[in-house]
């Protein structure tokens, strides 16, 4: 009989390696969940040059003032700070160019739909390699008012009294 740990072993070693396991944060826009209450989210691709991967890697991107437009069929980033490489040379990126998301055509029109109602925005919520490709976390969200701001600081602190009198019995 062929023992488990046996077995494990055979079906790693015959199995695909998969991509999608590995997920590395870069950039997340903290700001955008103070700002915006998210109702949906989802995932697209980036069209990069070989700097500004480069660059991701390192960690050196900034999503704060960033927000999402869809023009016609296609889906585009602007004001992501993706800063320059520092080991390229004169043919190094912008840091601010508009970058192109990459989603499927349904998705698209899915997401213009949503988009068109009243008051809702797209935003960029974080960044993060899913493998060896950039992916972007787009959010579908509605801004927020001054006071429901305050609301939900009074909510998580409520929570956190909570938690802290609950762990002190």
């Amino acid at each position: 009989m062929i023992s488990l740990t046996l077995l494990k072993l055979l079906l790693q070693k015959t199995s695909v390696f998969c991509y999608h396991t590995i997920m590395k944060t870069v950039s997340q826009n903290k700001k955008a969940y103070h700002d915006y209450s998210i109702e949906d989210t989802f995932e697209a691709g980036i069209q990069l040059l070989g700097t500004e991967v480069k660059s991701l890697r390192a960690g050196r991107a900034n999503l704060k003032d960033s927000y999402v437009l869809i023009k016609d069929t296609e889906v585009y980033l602007f004001n992501c700070h993706i800063s320059p490489y520092t080991h390229g040379n004169i043919m190094n990126h912008e840091p601010l160019r508009t970058r192109k998301l990459l989603l499927h055509r349904k998705e698209i029109v899915r997401l213009k739909d949503k988009a068109r109602q009243k008051s809702y925005t797209l935003i960029p919520l974080k960044i993060y390699f899913k493998g060896p490709f950039a992916k972007v976390e787009v959010g579908l969200g509605k801004g927020k008012r001054e006071y429901e701001k305050r609301e939900t600081i009074k909510e998580r602190e409520a929570k956190r009294d909570i938690e802290r009198a609950m762990k002190s019995k």
